[in-house]
């Protein structure tokens, strides 16, 4: 294959963003209200798990992730036929996100299964996304996340209205709500 400059330069890219995935340095491809979200999955992972290492790994996973896909959307990496997958993926998400809300807001009505149907079937459209453009290392990243917060024990922690974890289910709910109603999600 040939050499070409803009792969190069992608390909820089992502690996000192795979490199630097801090708070600071991924602001401008992440909004306030997403970061919000981020720090309340951070604080029920390290709630959950008790361990503060793999709660920040996970979110870390989590933010490398996003901003990569970022970069090659904004590279204009993606074919047609995984634009369609794209564009399924966030109708996916869109629906987790009001699905998450609505168990949130009507007490009782949470069903793990379909939390973790939701989830599971997302992280296979993401795998697909980008099957093509990231590493089996970034590969391994999204299974770690989706695999995470699919945990049935940890969403039925999260989920119970009088559990420790209602606090941030309210803040997360919030954030949610918010990227819905502005059409990011």
């Amino acid at each position: 294959s040939e050499f070409s400059s803009k792969d190069m330069a992608l390909r820089a890219q992502k690996k000192i963003l795979s490199k630097m995935a801090t708070k600071a340095s991924v602001q401008m491809f992440i909004d306030d209200t997403t970061s919000e979200i981020l720090d309340e999955l951070y604080q029920v992972s390290k709630g959950f798990s008790g361990n503060k290492s793999e709660a920040q790994k996970v979110i870390k996973d989590l933010i490398k992730i996003a901003v990569k896909i970022g970069l090659l959307f904004r590279n204009n990496r993606f074919s047609t036929e995984e634009l369609g997958v794209a564009t399924e993926f966030k109708k996916k998400l869109h629906m987790g996100a009001m699905t998450a809300i609505s168990f949130y807001e009507v007490d009782f009505t949470f069903d793990k299964d379909v939390m973790e149907e939701i989830l599971n079937s997302s992280r296979d459209l993401l795998l697909k996304l980008v099957n093509a453009h990231l590493t089996p290392k970034s590969h391994g990243r999204i299974n770690h996340v989706f695999n995470h917060y699919s945990n049935p024990d940890l969403l039925a922690k999260l989920y119970d209205p009088s559990g420790p974890f209602r606090p941030n289910l309210t803040k997360i709910c919030k954030g949610l709500n918010k990227l819905v109603d502005e059409g990011t999600i």
